[in-house]
């Protein structure tokens, strides 16, 4: 899949990709567009995500808008929600909304810049969450965004994710299919 950030320079301090730019990626690729919305008030801009050709949509739980609200309109459009935690923010966040969710997105590094360092603290974080949607018997996928490398991959894997958002460590590289290849081990 192709994981599209996009940043409104409010919730965090950088501009990115918007509806214009998944909307021309669409026609262009087969692959799932996973699209995360970094932004203050995402409920707004759903629909319009959706419309431009998101497979899937995830919002921050620490966003302005509701969760539920924003998982409940993601469905209602025929998408897979997702729901993001940065760093700092507890697990408990989003239990209330994992038997709603497609996919739990635990950021590994502060949102807003590619390269930073991958947060190995935020392992427990996934951990937790992934033992608790298995003993409940919830199918959510867990993506790990931040810092993913030849040598975080593993411990992300290892530690419940089955989704991992490499930026750097591809697009820094000058063969994509190399990186991609080192990353799978």
């Amino acid at each position: 899949m192709l994981h599209i950030d996009v940043m409104d320079g409010l919730f965090v301090p950088n501009l990115s990709f918007g509806m214009p730019v998944v909307s021309s990626v669409r026609p262009n690729t087969r692959l799932p567009l996973d699209v995360h919305l970094m932004l203050a008030n995402p409920v707004k801009y759903i629909e319009a995500f959706a419309k431009a050709g998101a497979d899937s949509i995830t919002v921050h739980v620490e966003a302005d808008s509701d969760p539920a609200q924003a998982i409940e309109q993601i469905h209602r459009l025929g998408k897979r929600a997702g729901l993001s935690l940065k760093p700092g923010t507890p697990a408990q966040a989003v239990c209330p909304y994992l038997k709603d969710l497609d996919m739990v997105l635990v950021m590994t590094v502060e949102p807003g810049f590619g390269g930073q360092k991958f947060m190995g603290e935020t392992m427990e974080k996934l951990s937790g969450l992934s033992r608790r949607c298995q003993e409940l018997g919830y199918a959510v996928d867990f993506e790990v965004d931040g810092g993913i490398d030849p040598s975080t991959a593993p411990i992300a894997v290892q530690n419940g994710a089955n989704i991992l958002v490499a930026g750097s460590a591809v697009f820094g590289q000058p063969d994509y299919a190399v990186a991609i290849a080192r990353l799978r081990g």
